[in-house]
């Protein structure tokens, strides 16, 4: 493909709806399954002959092996094809769950739900990066707030469909019921998805993954054990696992290609991001338990009750997440992420404190603002987050969001729980009725939720603070471009003032999306253009098409034509006039690159500089409120540094 203002993008015969799809199946299942299996504990128990303490570790070895392969999800996404690596992630859910429902004992079931955690720690990562190359940039926020609302579902409605499926069949059809969801994403993957990720060819560093694995292990196994096992050596897998994770820090800085490159955090508003996105998510995990687990033993309600009771909170949410997404596209994240914490950090609490006296019907009610809450934090602060990065750094900015969300899943479900716990018991101790003392239990986690909302209800002021002021976010990632070796063009129009307006070509040549292929060609040939923007009547820019997009259509259909040149050579080719009448024919919408890499005229011309440096691009669109009103060259901002170098020279 040409150089133009694009990146890598579906070509014609991808959908990006299609595939938008396919990665929120994906997101739903990887974190469906987080959960779905857990409910069938106590029947696992009696069918398995297991005690309690060995029936935990079908969620603590399937919590360490999704974290373990989610740094490995950043090499592969960058090595294998994406269809393959993705069909093959989602048969080791296949896999994992035909073992699993076949087992004949504990110890042939844990293999399986390993097997399962292989795919799912691989599979957030891959479907995050599939939604980021798809998605254009002025719809990231509604593409990124569906990802979220799978995200919530999931955990959620698997509590519920769980209760449905045990109420009439044994624990093993749960194991079926999943794999026959694996198998149906791996089928849509199959057929929707085509290859899209920028292949690099990485080598994997042996002793990354093995450090990296041993402090996620060290680390949650501490944490997930702390509170139900013994302590001593819950402290020592956690001082293990954060030796192992300075020892990987430390390599990740000597190689040339690390296994996750950490440099994203080194930028402010994505280190905030995760953070927050972190703090959002515990309050699912954490809420999500400990709200049916009361109801269940201590209220004596049934567990199917218990479940529907969250069921009104999951399906606004599902409603929220897009909403959300869809105002973040047009007021970024400013309002949305504050209002988010300040439902959780105020209903959480009330939600602890009305539990033990309010109807189940009530309980509902007060308990939607919390997951909602977390519903308009999630999609808008990822793609805030993830938008501070370069297009190169999109992967192993997703690994780390990713691995944020096994750790936040983690703590979530063990540190919250152990609290409840752990103040329960200690009431209990002190002569307090055994309600009266879970009641305590429960306040004092549902306080805890509403303190770590409260971090981030001012973290999500930073965040605002940030988004109002482009100017500083963009110097801060012109900086950071600019030590990664990016080029000289950040560093020269770094600091500059905002001229993009003025230095912009504003006679732009356009087509419309019905404006035929022949036609295109004819303009390029007449204006001695490369590409052209396809602009709709409101001046949204709809795509781009280049004489590489037309080549590149040819090519699909006739694999000699891959250049000029391939219109000699094969001019008598029998097929050749058929496939250059119908390619004519076609209007430029069904061959132009969908996701278009634009700037904002806003901006100052070192996150222009960034953009074009970064992306390999000649040139972009220029949009006032996502309208069209020109385009920035290379050349451009070399004519501008130029200029401002002489007249600097000068003065002085």
């Amino acid at each position: 493909m040409s150089q133009n203002a694009t990146s890598a993008a579906p070509t014609k015969q991808q959908n990006p709806a299609a595939i938008l799809f396919v990665a929120a199946f994906a997101a739903f299942l990887a974190t469906f399954n987080e959960t779905f299996l857990n409910v069938g504990f106590a029947p696992i128990m009696q069918a398995l002959s297991v005690d309690v303490s060995t029936v935990q570790w079908l969620a603590t070895a399937y919590m360490l092996g999704a974290a373990v392969m989610v740094p490995v999800s950043a090499f592969a996404y960058r090595s294998f094809p994406t269809r393959p690596l993705f069909c093959a992630t989602t048969a080791l859910l296949v896999i994992g769950s035909v073992i699993g429902g076949l087992a004949p004992n504990f110890a042939i079931l844990l293999i399986g739900r390993i097997v399962q955690a292989l795919g799912t720690g691989m599979l957030i990562p891959i479907g995050m990066n599939i939604t980021l190359e798809v998605a254009p940039r002025e719809k990231l926020g509604t593409y990124m707030g569906i990802m979220g609302a799978m995200t919530t579902l999931g955990p959620s409605s698997s509590v519920i469909l769980a209760g449905l499926i045990l109420a009439i069949a044994p624990w093993n059809m749960l194991l079926w019921v999943f794999a026959v969801l694996s198998l149906i994403c791996l089928l849509c993957g199959a057929f929707i998805l085509r290859d899209i990720a920028h292949l690099t060819h990485p080598k994997l560093d042996a002793a990354s993954v093995a450090l990296i694995g041993i402090a996620l292990i060290g680390i949650l196994y501490g944490v997930s054990t702390v509170f139900a096992g013994s302590v001593p050596v819950a402290v020592i897998a956690a001082i293990i696992g954060v030796i192992a994770l300075v020892f990987f820090v430390k390599r990740q800085g000597t190689l040339a290609e690390p296994l996750i490159d950490l440099r994203p955090l080194k930028i402010p508003p994505f280190a905030v991001g995760v953070i927050a996105n972190m703090l959002s998510l515990v309050t699912i995990f954490a809420m999500n338990i400990i709200v049916p687990t009361f109801m269940q033993s201590v209220l004596g309600t049934e567990p199917l009750v218990a479940s529907l009771t969250l069921f009104p909170a999951i399906l606004c949410s599902c409603a929220a997440s897009p909403l959300a997404g869809r105002i973040y596209d047009k007021r970024g994240p400013g309002i949305l992420l504050p209002v988010g914490f300040a439902c959780i950090a105020v209903f959480s609490v009330l939600t602890a404190l009305f539990i033990a006296t309010a109807s189940p019907v009530l309980l509902a009610v007060i308990y939607i603002p919390v997951i909602c809450g977390s519903a308009l934090i999630i999609g808008p602060v990822q793609s805030f987050a993830l938008s501070k990065l370069p297009p190169e750094m999109n992967p192993h900015g997703v690994t780390v969001m990713s691995t944020g969300f096994q750790i936040a899943g983690c703590f979530g479900s063990s540190v919250f729980t152990g609290v409840y716990a752990l103040v329960g018991a200690s009431a209990a101790a002190s002569g307090m009725a055994a309600a009266e003392a879970a009641t305590s239990g429960m306040v004092a986690a549902g306080v805890l939720v509403g303190v770590f909302a409260l971090v981030g209800f001012f973290l999500a002021l930073w965040i605002r603070r940030a988004a109002a002021k482009p100017v500083e976010a963009q110097a801060a990632a012109g900086a950071w471009g600019a030590e990664a070796g990016e080029g000289a063009a950040v560093a020269a129009a770094e600091g500059a003032a905002n001229t993009l307006a003025a230095i912009m070509k504003t006679d732009v040549f356009t087509v419309a999306p019905e404006t035929t292929v022949a036609q295109a060609m004819e303009l390029f040939a007449d204006k001695g253009i490369s590409g052209a923007p396809v602009v709709d009547d409101a001046r949204h820019v709809v795509g781009f098409v280049s004489d590489g997009d037309i080549m590149a259509s040819l090519a699909d259909q006739v694999p000699a034509f891959k250049t000029a040149w391939s219109f000699v050579v094969e001019r008598e080719n029998a097929d050749f006039d058929a496939t250059l009448r119908e390619t004519m024919a076609l209007p430029v919408s069904e061959i132009a690159t969908k996701h278009v890499i634009s700037v904002d005229v806003n901006d100052d011309l070192g996150e222009v500089a960034r953009v074009l440096s970064e992306g390999h691009l000649k040139k972009a669109p220029v949009l006032r409120d996502g309208v069209m009103v020109g385009i920035i060259n290379r050349s451009n901002i070399t004519r501008y540094a130029i200029d401002r170098f002489y007249a600097d020279q000068q003065q002085a």
